[in-house]
């Protein structure tokens, strides 16, 4: 398991998004040499958890548990074959493109270390936009994107430190719950009877993901879809 590449973004205006001044930083390239991971603070103040990328629109990305988001370059590879083109690492605007990692299959709460120093851990999956549609240029992309359910996981930081392309990914810890990218994807998205088994993953979960599922929990009591 290592990381392809590391993608970073510079601010860039385009017409399909609603960031006040129109810019947005998810056209990610991969970079050389090494980059600086840090915890970027809360969402909303903090931006990107990478030194040098881009995060234009604070309102909705960013912050401590949206530091780092990470693409298995085998759902880039299916996707290439479904939509007939190519699709570069950072084409979907992750930070790390992986490989040999079920990004999606990923547990909440799982940490990573990657390279000698940096370790991340797992929150939630990625909520596609209309900005992502665009950047994409698929009609429907948001639907299919979703319907898909691989999202891609978002990452908090536990320990800074600097990662490449090349670093070794290895999982420290796996939580004993089932809890998965994917599952927490279908339950904030498409099945929300899903919502109540988000519980198990705890404090590890994004904050705003648990406070759907309490909410729903409150309002409708344990029940839930197998």
């Amino acid at each position: 398991m290592k990381l392809l590449s590391v993608n970073l973004g510079r601010p860039k205006a385009v017409p399909y998004t609603d960031q006040p001044e129109g810019l947005t930083g998810i056209d990610k390239k991969p970079v050389d040499g090494p980059v600086r991971v840090a915890a970027p603070g809360p969402k909303g103040t903090g931006a990107g958890g990478l030194a040098g990328d881009a995060v234009c629109d604070t309102r909705h990305h960013g912050g401590d548990d949206q530091a780092v988001y990470a693409v298995a370059r085998e759902d880039l590879d299916a996707w290439e074959r479904e939509l007939g083109r190519p699709l570069a690492n950072g084409a979907f605007g992750e930070n790390l493109t992986t490989e040999g990692i079920d990004v999606s299959g990923a547990r909440i709460g799982e940490r990573w270390g990657i390279g000698s120093e940096v370790v991340l851990e797992i929150t939630s999956g990625r909520i596609p936009c209309l900005t992502f549609q665009g950047h994409i240029g698929e009609k429907g992309w948001v639907k299919r994107f979703t319907q898909q359910g691989a999202p891609g996981a978002y990452l908090r930081v536990v320990r800074p430190g600097e990662i490449r392309a090349g670093d070794e990914v290895r999982i420290l810890h796996r939580p004993d719950h089932e809890v998965t990218v994917a599952l927490q994807f279908r339950a904030v998205t498409t099945e929300r009877t899903l919502l109540p088994r988000l519980l198990a993953a705890g404090e590890a979960l994004h904050p705003e993901a648990l406070a759907t599922a309490r909410t729903w929990v409150e309002k409708y009591g344990e029940q839930q879809s197998t």
